[in-house]
């Protein structure tokens, strides 16, 4: 029997017993990852923590579960407390004959496709498509190393306002399509996964969250990572492809060339894993990190911390102290190094990005807003006064948007903290 308080939850004692909800299942090293796709909640578990799920999800009691996991291991295990655990996750359906209330799903993007539109995002064959239209492109580049697009491509007209407009058009659609791959990937792996702008220091980012992908196989969950830059290395090698059978000088080879080099942008910006771009995620799998970022701005906080608290005791004329505890010590030895030298990456990437903002960014974009201003009035013309007008909405608009999207997504944390949400 399951005793209970009057409006209150469940108590669990040794004869109770619960309904699990369907719960997915991944060995990882000497872990295992349990999981809801449904809530997109999963949590890494030893190998004792799994058998008690597995336990549980039989029908066996609380003590009965206890009694099994003591002659399997010799050791004496909590369980009425792990059950309170998983209820907290939203993995428990039913604790005796008392329902546990459900937290409504996270809302998907484009709920209506289903894996079986889409399972040939996860085909084998995918891959090596990708692979043949890459080659191709790297060889007529060399034999063309002309086709190579420059900064000038994108200046392929002489009216600032279309260049801003068209590039704006197509860099928001290369984007769309980039998330669209890891919402489609993700999606046929079973994932539902939901598209939203976001913030990655000073740069405004649609990212896709697909949480739960983590209980896919290794092969299904890099694809999902990596399918963002599978979709611009595909577009910029048919662009190149197409490029090269274009008449040099023309207006179609001009908006080629810019379309192909809107399409590389995006690379090296992956490459800025302190940022957590798609290629921090393959890192942070193939490390076997839980939470690389997480973990490594931990570390950093602890070693400033460390640094400057002599300097700080000293100042005030105490006697130094012992620092706190390297959060890192309780990690693995190979998540360990991993966050260690991730931590390093962070900072100086971190700093080097803001560093550039202040120095370079903010100021072209003032001086930017600034002509445009002034730039604004009948003697400037009718054409004048239009390129004014595109530079304030497009160049205004994204930094207004950049400040909506961070207070929006600072107030979301907030709330969950708020209420003890993950």
């Amino acid at each position: 029997m399951t005793d209970t308080t009057a409006g209150g939850p469940p108590r669990i004692g040794p004869a109770t017993r619960v309904v699990l909800h369907d719960l997915a299942v991944r060995r990882d090293r000497d872990e295992w990852i349990v999981g809801r796709m449904v809530t997109r909640n999963f949590v890494a578990l030893p190998a004792v923590g799994a058998r008690a799920v597995e336990l549980l999800g039989d029908g066996l009691s609380v003590a009965r579960t206890e009694e099994t996991l003591r002659a399997e291991t010799g050791e004496e295990f909590d369980i009425a407390d792990f059950v309170g655990d998983l209820t907290a996750l939203g993995f428990v359906a039913r604790i005796g004959d008392r329902p546990v209330p459900d937290a409504e799903p996270p809302r998907a993007s484009l709920p209506w496709l289903r894996p079986r539109h889409v399972r040939l995002a996860l085909h084998p064959a995918l891959p090596l498509l990708v692979g043949a239209l890459l080659t191709a492109a790297v060889a007529v580049l060399v034999r063309r190393p002309d086709l190579l697009p420059g900064y000038r491509d994108l200046l392929w007209s002489r009216h600032g306002s279309v260049v801003l407009l068209s590039g704006a058009a197509a860099g928001w659609t290369l984007l769309l399509a980039h998330e669209l791959a890891h919402l489609v990937t993700a999606r046929a792996a079973g994932v539902p996964g939901r598209m939203r702008l976001g913030t990655r220091l000073q740069f405004l980012v649609m990212q896709t969250d697909i949480s739960g992908i983590e209980l896919a196989p290794r092969r299904h969950r890099l694809t999902a990572y990596l399918a963002g830059i599978a979709l611009n290395l595909s577009v910029a090698s048919c662009l190149v492809l197409v490029l090269a059978a274009t008449e040099a000088g023309t207006t179609a080879h001009r908006l080629l060339a810019a379309a192909l080099l809107l399409a590389l942008l995006p690379l090296p910006f992956q490459c800025m894993v302190f940022t957590r771009t798609d290629l921090y995620f393959v890192l942070q799998d193939l490390t076997g990190c839980r939470d690389l970022y997480g973990d490594g701005l931990a570390y950093a906080r602890y070693r400033f911390r460390r640094a400057v608290r002599p300097v700080r005791r000293l100042a005030r004329g105490e006697a130094p102290a012992h620092a706190r505890d390297d959060p890192s010590t309780r990690l693995p030895a190979h998540e360990r190094r991993a966050v260690r030298i991730y931590s390093v990456v962070l900072v100086a990437g971190t700093a080097a990005c803001l560093t550039f903002m202040a120095a370079v960014t903010l100021p072209v974009d003032i001086a930017l807003l600034v002509r445009a201003v002034r730039g604004l009035g009948p003697e400037h013309g009718l054409a004048g006064n239009a390129d004014a007008v595109t530079v304030l909405v497009v160049l205004g608009g994204v930094n207004v948007l950049w400040l909506v999207t961070w207070w929006r997504n600072r107030r979301a944390r907030r709330a969950r903290r708020a209420t003890g949400a993950a």
